[in-house]
């Protein structure tokens, strides 16, 4: 997942649908702090410390999810799983159906009443100890990030999904506790509809990194592909692998920062295939080279180098793989000899 869209997605969206219940929070804080005169610290303490928190809890939801070593299968099923959640929520936010709402986890009331408790509070630390609060109420945008964070399975990367959609969230936050209002129900109710198609768009990409980590071809990417070869005479460069120590067939993959390098490599049916993976600069789900259909799955850290090995099928074909998120994936294309 872009964390670039995850940030945009905070910005745009992501403060409007935590406004109802968050929004109320952080101008309930404020008034309790309204004769000292001192509008900006209040808010910053709260913003900064909603960041923290959600910076640390999506540390540990990635490693949480680090815990469970899952297989290919298992992974496919947790980003389905996902996406219809993500889905669910976003058909809640829309009101298609009170059955939606099913999709929203709800705190227990006797935290809610304790969070509640501390915006009454007039003490210097209240405002950031309600931001940090605001984690056991997370809104429903909040709640599709988080979900889309624990199936990473890297606490770093989870930590970065949360830590840019929060910030995304700031400035709206900023400018509500400034001015100490609410924005116009129907102006608030036409946002509401951006964020449930946007956490819709990113439910699709979800649903799309699972289909290419089952191995199927049918995905954004491989469609993309196919379509500038065809149309606009872009192809990825076809690498033919060496017969470096008959019988074996060898080749080299690159891990980069935009992916793996190259993205198609040719081996004959039958052979003996020995691939060198080499990452010199790529990190989070890159690290993790994924054959699905070969069930095969290495983990390559950043800066080391590693190999797999495998017979070829019987038979021409193509074998994709892609990073454990499949978000970036290849073509191993079986030819006749």
């Amino acid at each position: 997942m872009d964390i670039y869209a995850i940030f945009l997605t905070g910005l745009l969206t992501g403060g409007l649908t935590c406004m109802a219940v968050q929004g109320v929070l952080l101008t309930a804080t404020l008034a309790q702090r309204e004769q000292e005169g001192h509008s900006l610290l209040p808010i910053l303490s709260f913003l900064i410390a909603k960041i923290f928190a959600y910076t640390i809890l999506g540390f540990f939801l990635g490693l949480l999810g680090s815990f469970f070593h899952l297989s290919i299968t298992t992974q496919v099923i947790l980003h389905i799983a996902i996406a219809v959640f993500m889905i669910g929520t976003a058909l809640n936010i829309l009101q298609v159906h009170p059955l939606f709402r099913y999709f929203v986890l709800t705190p227990p009331r006797f935290l809610l009443r304790s969070i509640r408790n501390q915006t009454k509070k007039k003490d210097i630390f209240a405002p950031g100890l309600v931001g940090a609060f605001t984690i056991f109420i997370p809104c429903g945008t909040t709640q599709a990030m988080m979900a889309l964070a624990l199936g990473t399975g890297n606490p770093f990367s989870s930590a970065a999904i949360l830590f840019s959609f929060t910030l995304g969230t700031v400035p709206l936050f900023f400018l509500l506790g400034f001015l100490a209002t609410r924005l116009n129900s129907i102006f608030e109710f036409a946002f509401m509809k951006v964020a449930a198609f946007a956490i819709i768009i990113l439910a699709v990409f979800n649903f799309n990194n699972a289909v290419s980590l089952s191995g199927s071809k049918f995905t954004l990417q491989y469609v993309w592909r196919d379509f500038a070869c065809t149309a606009l005479s872009v192809c990825p460069t076809d690498v033919l692998a060496q017969a470096a120590n008959q019988p074996v067939q060898e080749a080299t993959i690159n891990f980069t920062p935009d992916g793996y390098f190259p993205q198609l490599i040719t081996v004959p049916k039958s052979s003996q295939v020995k691939i060198n993976l080499v990452n010199s600069q790529a990190d989070g789900c890159l690290q993790a080279f994924t054959i699905p259909r070969l069930n095969i799955q290495k983990i390559v850290r950043q800066g080391t180098t590693d190999t797999i090995s495998f017979q070829a099928p019987d038979t021409p074909q193509d074998i994709r793989f892609t990073c454990s998120m499949g978000m970036y994936d290849g073509i191993i294309r079986v030819v006749e000899s």
